[in-house]
């Protein structure tokens, strides 16, 4: 009688303990999910980022050269201005 009720001890114990485990091994699997959500946000984050950075780089390289392509345009005009005048004269 003494065996029988070690034995349901025993099974008793076996599935609290496996119970135990199944949620430890869950709650492990649920926060390397959230870690690895955390990772893929702060990566994205950064690429944000670095596409920003670059999009602001790419529009200043813009605006300097049409200020460049700009003076360059008004510096013939007023060659050419010049020209016609001292043709004129």
């Amino acid at each position: 009688m003494v065996w029988r009720q070690l034995f349901l001890a025993s099974c008793l114990s076996a599935a609290v303990l496996l119970t135990m485990l199944q949620e430890g091994t869950g709650a492990s699997v649920g926060t390397q999910q959230v870690a690895r959500q955390e990772a893929q946000e702060a990566e994205n984050r950064q690429k944000l980022r670095a596409d920003e950075l670059q999009r602001e780089y790419y529009e200043e390289q813009k605006n300097e050269f049409e200020n460049f392509v700009e003076e360059q345009n008004d510096e013939q005009e007023e060659r050419s201005r010049e020209a016609i005048e001292q043709w004129r004269q």
